[in-house]
C-alpha cells in the first residue's frame, strides 16, 4: 500500500512524494516575464514533489490575462532559467503549464488589440484580469467577442505547443511540461460542444473535437519526450463559461488516445474546479476514467485535483484512487505544505485579497514552521 508520502517514478520525473503544487495564476510578471520574487515563491516550496508553474503562453496569442509569464521570447525564457535555478537549488523539481487561453482574453492583450480566437464565434461567459493603464490597477474586466480560427491556422497553434514545450526543456531549464487542457481554455473549447461549433475536421464528433488537443500532445512529445510531458483535464468543471453535452465518453476517449504517449502523468481536476467536488447535473465516473486510461495501456501517473485536504489525500493515495494529489491555495499560504501535512500541523490561512497581483505580500511572506 503506498502512502501520500512516499516516492513515485513519474515518466522521466523521479519524485520524493506524491505532493504536487498546481498551477496558480499569480499576475506577478509584468511583461510576461518571470521575475526574481518569483524565483523566490518557487523555491520556498521545493519541497513540493512535484511543482508545476502557473499557467504560461505559448505565444502572445495565447496570453488572456495581465501579468502572467510567457514562454516565446528571451527575456521570458531567461526569467524563467532564473527560477528553475532556484527551484533545483533548493532540491526541487518544477514543470511548466503550456497555455492558451484561446477566447478567455481581451482585446487589451492580444497583438495589436485583435480579437481572441477559438474553435468557434461564440464569447466565454466569464471575466479576465486587465491593468488599467491610467491608474496602473488591476481590475476584472468580461472577456471579448473572438473570433473562430480557421483550419489552415491549427498547423501553427500545434508549432507554438512543441517550441514551448521545446523551450521550457531545453532552454528554460524546466524538468518537463504539462499541457493546460481544462477549466474551459483553448485545448478544452475545442473538446466541449458548448463552445466548438465547427462542421470541419475540427468538430462534430469526439474523434473531431479530440483532433487539436492530441495533435498538441503528439507535438509536445516529439518536443521535449513522453516522460516529461503530462496533461490536465477538467471533464465536468464549468470554469470559464464552458460546458459539454455528454463528457464521459468524450474523456475515455481522450485518455485511450493519450494512452500510448508515454506520458509522465494525467492531472485531471474532479469537479467543478476551486468550487463542488460533485455537480448532481454533471455526474462524472473518475474511476472508469482510469480505468479507460490504463486499459489502453497508459502507463502515467495519475494525478487529482480539487478540494484534497491531508485526509482525503491520504485515503486517495492508500486506496489507489491515485498516484499523486495536487493541493492548490494551500500552497499559497503554506510554503512548506509538505511538512505540515507530513506531521499534521496546521494550516497557515490564505489571503485572498492577494492572489492576484501584486509583489512579496501574500505571496512570499508567508511563514514556515521551520523558517530556513
Amino acid at each position: 500500500m503506498s502512502s501520500l508520502f512516499d516516492p513515485i517514478q513519474a515518466g522521466d520525473l523521479r519524485l520524493p512524494n506524491r505532493i504536487a503544487m498546481a498551477p496558480l495564476t499569480r499576475n506577478r510578471a509584468p511583461g510576461a516575464v518571470p521575475t526574481g520574487l518569483m524565483a523566490t515563491y518557487y523555491s520556498q516550496r521545493a519541497s513540493a514533489g512535484l511543482l508545476i508553474s502557473e499557467g504560461t503562453a505559448i505565444s502572445h496569442q495565447g496570453q488572456g490575462y495581465a501579468h502572467v509569464p510567457g514562454l516565446y521570447g528571451s527575456e521570458q525564457l531567461d526569467g524563467w532559467k532564473r527560477v528553475t535555478d532556484a527551484v533545483h537549488a533548493a532540491g526541487g523539481r518544477i514543470v511548466t503549464q503550456l497555455w492558451h487561453v484561446g477566447r478567455v482574453s481581451h482585446t487589451s492583450l492580444q497583438p495589436e488589440g485583435q480579437a481572441p480566437v477559438g474553435p468557434s464565434a461564440v464569447v466565454a461567459k466569464t471575466k479576465t484580469y486587465v491593468i488599467d493603464e491610467t491608474t496602473g490597477q488591476g481590475r476584472f474586466e468580461p472577456t471579448s467577442m473572438p473570433r473562430a480560427l480557421a483550419q489552415q491556422e491549427l498547423p501553427g497553434i500545434v508549432h507554438a505547443f512543441a517550441v514551448a514545450a521545446r523551450n521550457a526543456v531545453q532552454t528554460a531549464g524546466f524538468d518537463g511540461v504539462e499541457l493546460h487542457a481544462a477549466n474551459g481554455y483553448l485545448l478544452d473549447q475545442f473538446l466541449k460542444t458548448g463552445a466548438n461549433l465547427r462542421d470541419d475536421d475540427y468538430g462534430g464528433s469526439i474523434e473531431n473535437r479530440a483532433r487539436l488537443l492530441l495533435e498538441c500532445t503528439r507535438a509536445a512529445v516529439d518536443a521535449a519526450g513522453g516522460g516529461r510531458v503530462g496533461i490536465r483535464l477538467s471533464p465536468v468543471t464549468p470554469a470559464n463559461g464552458i460546458v459539454d453535452a455528454d463528457p464521459q465518453p468524450l474523456f475515455e476517449y481522450v485518455v485511450r488516445q493519450l494512452a500510448p504517449l508515454g506520458l509522465a502523468y494525467v492531472h485531471i481536476i474532479e469537479g467543478s474546479t476551486g468550487g463542488p467536488r460533485e455537480l448532481p447535473e454533471r455526474p462524472f465516473d473518475y474511476a472508469a476514467l482510469r480505468s479507460a486510461y490504463r486499459m489502453a495501456g497508459g502507463q502515467g501517473a495519475w494525478m487529482v485535483n480539487n478540494g484534497y485536504d491531508r485526509d482525503m489525500a491520504l485515503r486517495a493515495v492508500e486506496s489507489g484512487h491515485a498516484d499523486i494529489v495536487a493541493f492548490g491555495k494551500a500552497f499559497i499560504s503554506n510554503p512548506d505544505l509538505v511538512h505540515r501535512l507530513r506531521d499534521g500541523l496546521p494550516l497557515n490561512a490564505w489571503d485572498t485579497s492577494r492572489f492576484y497581483g501584486g509583489g512579496a505580500e501574500g505571496y512570499t511572506d508567508y511563514p514556515a514552521v521551520h523558517p530556513g
